[in-house]
């Protein structure tokens, strides 16, 4: 280990305490002690729905109740899935879509999926027992259109009080970014796909 001398280490101390300072500050300057958050997970990067799990378990690690709906993954089988049914009835899913656009080649097919999954949603989110609600995906079927955007866009931002919500995919809207409280953009520096790297058990699904 490095060795510290003494005053090297009240330098320190000083810093962090002013550091603490500006931190307590800021802290202290947040008024609003509760707000359902309406959350965007986009960019090119790989994580968006990883993160949204994750959200998904802590909120289960607090006791809440979590809805999921995928709109766009029918086609796969995920691990997720089957590491949150663990949870019973604490956690709702429901697997909607028929898989990318591209391997379907049909369109009427894409947008009645894709109406079949927001009814869900809608469901889900007027649901009083359910704490936060993950829309896998929703960003691709308003990428292309399935849905009406304004339409989706005034649902979520009237949303019941206290309802956190997270959206993802990639080319999130102009319009849900702004409706949102938090939008994380995932960027790509690195990916083994390029590397010729299929998509791996427990890493893409």
């Amino acid at each position: 280990m490095k060795e510290i001398d003494d005053s090297e280490a009240e330098r320190h101390k000083a810093k962090m305490a002013k550091r603490k300072a500006v931190q307590d500050a800021e802290v202290a300057g947040k008024t609003i002690e509760q707000k359902g958050l309406l959350i965007v997970n986009t960019g090119p990067g790989k994580g968006k729905s990883t993160a949204a799990f994750g959200l998904a378990l802590r909120m289960l690690g607090y006791g809440r109740r979590v809805g999921v709906v995928q709109f766009v993954k029918g086609a796969w089988h995920t691990g997720e899935k089957d590491a949150f049914a663990a949870f019973g009835d604490r956690v709702v899913w429901h697997t909607m879509g028929e898989g990318f656009t591209w391997e379907t080649q049909d369109i009427k097919r894409d947008i009645a999926a894709a109406e079949a999954a927001w009814a869900k949603a809608v469901e889900l989110t007027n649901d009083p027992t359910i704490d936060l609600v993950v829309l896998d995906e929703l960003n691709i079927a308003l990428r292309y259109d399935y849905l009406d955007l304004d339409m989706v866009v005034s649902t979520l931002k009237n949303r019941r009080e206290g309802l956190h919500v997270v959206v993802t995919g990639r080319n999130a809207k102009p319009a849900l970014i702004e409706a949102a409280d938090l939008v994380t953009e995932m960027g790509s520096v690195k990916h083994h796909f390029s590397a010729g790297v299929k998509a791996q058990q427990g890493i893409e699904f």
